[in-house]
């Protein structure tokens, strides 16, 4: 089993830590944020753009790209990087949240997940092997095993019966990756176990002696309020191997980000800097912004003076608020643009204070020039 992480360097007062990960297609300095390309694309960018913008990592979705465009058309180019032009490293999900969101008449047994398609109402059967193999098509750096979502909130029978399962199929996802992947990629397990501490515990322990390249946390940002979702990360990232990235699924907000690192998460991916960027939310050091605000319709200033993203150096606050009221295309993507700017800034901030022995005050920082701008 490759182990491609190596811990660079830790905070003193907090769990914080930097480190480096070695991939098929490049490596990744983590804390990382990576963006949202469920369809393989991130909403109104080019790949260009994100290499612009410091993406060094980016997230597909083994349901989505199955259904549509299909493995056998991605698999005539060998894989999701050369069909979409991205030669960085890129992280699939398994499906299974999507199964559990999208899907119509979903059905979950031992043998997989079965469902019909969001698209046409067709009939599939997702089983840990087949999850698997789809991702070794997409040519993943890192695939995720199959696992069984649940709602929040959820019962301690139903969190103990996903989490189990969820163990079961790992089990199955590592037997296909060993035998269909040679193990050149990675292949991370994760831990279930609703709002539970004690059976985070028993899903981070059965999962743990499978001895994955990375784990997990699954389940979190489902509706929970923030301190219970920073509550069971502090009791179950510790749980997880020292030497192995940790990884936080669906989150979330820059405070997440910052708090969850500051717990000792080294990986997270998020929808909202894109889809807020879409409804006209905009992420600064201050706090958010909605540019459709009356107040913005004259303003010649930038969305942050502080910010060095292309948007910023070329646009005032009345022109994107313009083209945001007009629904002009060019809205999305100057919008989408400032806001992974400010994300994958706001991790490569973290990166350097955690190196330089400051993420203390880094974080203290970043909340005072938040509690600064509501005060005026």
């Amino acid at each position: 089993m490759p182990h491609p992480f190596q811990v660079t360097a830790r905070c003193g007062t907090t769990r914080a830590r930097t480190g480096r990960l070695s991939l098929v297609h490049g490596t990744v300095d983590t804390p990382v944020f990576m963006p949202v390309g469920t369809l393989g694309t991130v909403k109104a960018l080019a790949p260009e753009d994100l290499t612009a913008a410091g993406a060094r990592i980016i997230l597909g979705n083994t349901y989505h790209l199955y259904l549509r465009p299909g493995c056998d058309v991605i698999e005539r180019f060998s894989g999701l990087h050369r069909f979409m032009n991205w030669d960085r490293p890129i992280l699939t999900d398994s499906g299974g949240f999507q199964v559990f969101s999208l899907a119509k008449l979903t059905r979950i047994t031992e043998e997989g997940a079965r469902f019909q398609s969001h698209i046409d109402g067709s009939s599939h059967l997702l089983t840990p092997e087949k999850s698997i193999e789809i991702q070794i098509t997409l040519d993943s750096d890192i695939l995720m095993c199959l696992d069984q979502c649940i709602a929040y909130p959820a019962e301690r029978r139903a969190a103990r019966e996903a989490l189990e399962i969820t163990a079961r199929w790992a089990e199955r996802c590592l037997r296909t990756w060993r035998e269909t992947s040679g193990e050149k990629n990675a292949l991370f397990g994760i831990v279930q176990g609703g709002m539970y501490e004690d059976l985070r515990r028993m899903s981070a322990e059965a999962l743990t002696a499978m001895e994955f390249s990375g784990y997990a946390l699954g389940g979190l940002s489902v509706g929970e309020p923030n301190q219970m979702m920073y509550d069971v990360a502090e009791a179950a990232l510790p749980l997880l191997p020292d030497d192995r990235p940790k990884y936080i699924m669906g989150v979330g907000t820059p405070e997440d980000l910052v708090e969850l690192t500051a717990r000792g998460a080294d990986m997270f991916d998020c929808v909202m800097p894109t889809r807020n960027a879409r409804n006209g939310q905009l992420f600064t050091r201050r706090g958010t912004l909605n540019i459709a605000n009356s107040r913005h319709r004259t303003d010649t200033a930038p969305i942050d003076p502080e910010c060095g993203c292309y948007t910023c150096r070329n646009y005032s606050r009345a022109y994107l608020r313009h083209l945001y009221q007009s629904r002009e295309i060019l809205a999305y993507r100057l919008n989408t643009l400032h806001n992974l700017h400010y994300y994958l800034s706001l991790v490569a901030g973290m990166r350097e204070a955690i190196r330089c022995g400051r993420f203390a005050g880094f974080r203290k920082d970043f909340y005072n020039a938040r509690e600064a701008a509501s005060e005026k």
